[in-house]
């Protein structure tokens, strides 16, 4: 039975490496107000004693890692800025807010993005252990969403490639099936780990957008691979936070190398449309520690990016 779509749905194609994403949000926050960087749309109210300042109360729901609190919302305007405000007056590490329907989501760039209320799986993750490069945290999510997303479909008996597209896509069968989007909360100051002093955010919101029974035009959805049966919202996200806590357990080269071995877009021919009409063309040859894609052009010269938009040739 098809889904009703309220509101045409709109993605976006443009990569923006998870470092540089990060980046532009800390510095949008530099200014000591809490309203900097928050949209004015609707947002889940109510305060809640558990989570200090927390702008929502939600429905707090188990079955998941006994190291998450999982929380739940009929709609709100975006779930990365209610854990941004949430975060920014001392909710707690590992906070995970899960929506029906999001009124004001949004892609990479600030674009926005719109499913039916209940379709997919809309979450957002918020972590306090920030390593020296915060975007080891988006590579942790894509990650963990990669395997749940495969579980899903060896559940179902199907064998359908699952593939991480640079930075943070998801793939199925060469379509979109989800999109990740970090955004990062004031710098503090911490210590790497040679002992050295840096400044790293005080914590990292990391929110997926995963298409579970809909997905717009050209795009894909779990339950098309799963003979349009429904699939489990609530076992998916439980999936990818047990592969979470995993993930979570490596080390910073550990996850970096984890990243790059399931990341498809590697050794394949792009092209990449860059910013003022200007595009590459070329091999991606690696992704360095920052999250930038390391490019080689048919003269052997490198180009790293912070962002563009990623077509796989081949």
């Amino acid at each position: 039975m098809a889904i009703p779509i309220s509101r045409a749905a709109r993605i976006t194609r443009t990569a923006i490496s998870p470092r540089l994403a990060i980046r532009i949000f800390v510095n949008g926050l530099v200014d000591t107000s809490y309203n900097v960087g928050l949209m004015d749309t609707p947002k889940a109210t109510s305060n809640d004693e558990n989570l200090p300042g927390s702008p929502f109360l939600g429905k707090k729901i188990g079955n998941f890692s006994d190291s998450w609190t999982v929380r739940w919302i009929s709609t709100t305007g975006s779930t990365n800025d209610d854990l941004v405000t949430a975060g920014r007056k001392g909710a707690p590490d590992r906070l995970v807010l899960v929506a029906d329907h999001q009124s004001a989501g949004r892609g990479r760039l600030d674009r926005t993005w719109e499913a039916p209320h209940g379709a997919n799986l809309l979450v957002s993750l918020l972590l306090r252990s920030v390593p020296q490069f915060p975007h080891a945290l988006t590579h942790a999510v894509a990650l963990a969403a990669q395997s749940a997303c495969l579980q899903v479909m060896l559940k179902a008996g199907v064998e359908v490639a699952v593939e991480l597209k640079w930075p943070n896509d998801l793939l199925a069968d060469g379509r979109k099936l989800a999109g990740i989007l970090s955004a990062a909360g004031p710098l503090g100051t911490s210590v790497n780990s040679a002992g050295e002093s840096c400044q790293t955010p005080q914590f990292v919101v990391v929110g997926l957008g995963l298409n579970v029974a809909w997905a717009p035009r050209e795009a894909a959805c779990l339950s098309e691979f799963a003979d349009n049966t429904d699939v489990d919202r609530d076992a998916v996200l439980g999936l990818l936070l047990k592969e979470m806590d995993v993930l979570l357990a490596l080390d910073q080269t550990q996850l970096h190398e984890r990243y790059r071995v399931n990341l498809s877009t590697l050794q394949r021919d792009i092209r990449v449309e860059l910013p003022q009409n200007k595009f590459l063309e070329g091999r991606a040859v690696d992704v360095d520690v920052d999250g930038r894609l390391v490019v080689e052009d048919s003269q052997g010269a490198r180009s790293s990016l912070d962002i563009g938009d990623i077509v796989h040739l081949r």
